[in-house]
């Protein structure tokens, strides 16, 4: 895997893709995808929702996703209390979102 790709989607995710007008895939678990962030692989799970809206974050900023990831990584890690990363992408997600 290149550091500028994250693993292509699962077959699970695609199928949730397939069905997001279902409520359901609203509540779909989480997906665990591979990211290298530094030369490091590490997994982050993530609902599909996030995996989406992380995508189209990287593609507005242009940027590849991996190094969207590592920025939003080295602002968590220089928090006083820093989150884990996962839940650090929902918090940079839904401050992006919210124009802040």
């Amino acid at each position: 895997m290149s550091a500028n790709r994250i693993e292509s989607d699962t077959s699970e995710e695609a199928a949730v893709r397939a069905n997001s007008a279902a409520p359901q895939a609203r509540y779909h678990p989480p997906i665990k995808r591979s990211v290298e962030i530094a030369g490091h692989k590490t997994s982050i799970s993530l609902e599909p929702l996030f995996w989406d809206l992380l995508k189209q974050a990287a593609v507005r900023e242009g940027v590849p996703l991996n190094a969207l990831v590592a920025r939003i990584d080295a602002e968590r890690i220089a928090a006083v209390r820093p989150p884990g990363l996962a839940g650090a992408i929902r918090l940079w997600l839904t401050v992006q979102g919210r124009g802040e």
